[in-house]
């Protein structure tokens, strides 16, 4: 039995080595399985996982624009000196028409001014008179010229123009309005070169060839001023100003 019993424990050592070889052969990654372990991890590393769209929201930018009216606005001058686009005031239409009035204005923002003592000050008092800005004298005012209507004509052609108030003076209403003129634009005839011609040349025309009515100029020439008949009207037409330049536009 002995005998029997030596050869059954090498058998079993023999089984026992070769077990542990083929898990150890099997852990180390050889033979038919082909085991990877690395690569979930490896790939773990390399997915980048979901994309996130991320939107800037540009900061509003500040507004450095100056104000258009800053540019009619004289810096540190008297407050009550400023153009009326530099103001604000509180008016009371129901003023008296043609009565001074006070009233309490405001400096618009990004304008500075003093008082009488050179002191900063943004609320103060001006004195006008009470009238709309239409109702002003026309020295007060600029308007629009026309050259599409005729100053010699009868009856004298008016115009819409459009006026603006000068800026330093104050008024009620807007300051700026339409008004019905009186055609009064030039194109450069003297008044006293035409009647001087009229005059000494008037039997060959040069009257009216210097105010531009060429056939009528055409006419006195070959007619030697309608044998001195239409030099004489000629005379007291141009003199009096009833016959003007042929553009329509009055003398200079």
């Amino acid at each position: 039995m002995a005998a029997v019993a030596v050869p059954l424990q090498g058998l079993r050592r023999l089984c026992r080595v070769l077990l542990f070889l083929s898990q150890f052969y099997i852990l180390s990654g050889g033979g038919s399985l082909n085991v990877e372990p690395s690569q979930p991890l490896a790939q773990s590393v390399k997915d980048p996982g979901p994309t996130r769209t991320f939107t800037v929201v540009p900061r509003a930018a500040e507004s450095t624009d100056i104000p258009p009216y800053v540019t009619k606005c004289p810096s540190n001058g008297l407050c009550s000196r400023l153009p009326a686009d530099c103001i604000e005031c509180k008016t009371n239409f129901s003023c008296v028409y043609g009565k001074p009035v006070t009233f309490d204005c405001t400096v618009k923002p990004s304008v500075t001014c003093v008082d009488q003592d050179f002191k900063s000050q943004k609320n103060f008092i001006i004195n006008m008179t009470c009238r709309f800005c239409w109702q002003l004298p026309e020295t007060d005012y600029e308007c629009s010229n026309s050259t599409s209507c005729m100053t010699v004509s009868c009856p004298r052609q008016r115009y819409i123009a459009n006026c603006t108030v000068r800026d330093h003076i104050h008024c009620l209403g807007n300051r700026t309005f339409p008004k019905m003129l009186y055609c009064n634009w030039t194109g450069g005839y003297k008044w006293s070169t035409a009647l001087a011609l009229s005059i000494t040349l008037g039997g060959f025309g040069a009257d009216r060839f210097y105010l531009g009515q060429w056939r009528e100029g055409l006419g006195k020439l070959f007619s030697f001023g309608g044998l001195g008949i239409w030099t004489l009207i000629d005379v007291l037409l141009i003199g009096v100003g009833y016959v003007g330049p042929a553009d329509g536009s009055l003398y200079i």
